[in-house]
């Protein structure tokens, strides 16, 4: 994670849990310190939400289509997947 020329100071106190797991970020390399740990932490909390958004935002865009709609999405499906497996992905 590249460092940013200005980051903010938090001074707070944490679960010991916590800390060990911060620790050990640090200790197996992961992470050059705990701020670090901290920060690829919070990243992928967010990562996971804006994951967890974009599914619930698909699910209810699916579940909104018309039936014409549905049928015309299933047919792309099946095109797309049929020149899929024509790809060769070894190719080079």
């Amino acid at each position: 994670m590249p460092r940013r020329k200005t980051r903010q100071k938090l001074s707070t106190t944490i679960s010991p849990e916590s800390y060990a797991f911060l620790q050990a970020e640090v200790r197996s390399g992961r992470a050059e310190n705990a701020g670090q740990a901290l920060d690829r932490t919070v990243a992928a909390v967010r990562r996971a939400r804006r994951r967890s958004e974009l599914e619930r935002q698909t699910a209810e865009y699916f579940a909104g289509m018309s039936p014409e709609a549905a049928r015309q999405e299933a047919a792309l499906e099946t095109t797309i997947a049929g020149l899929a497996g024509e790809v060769d992905f070894d190719a080079g």
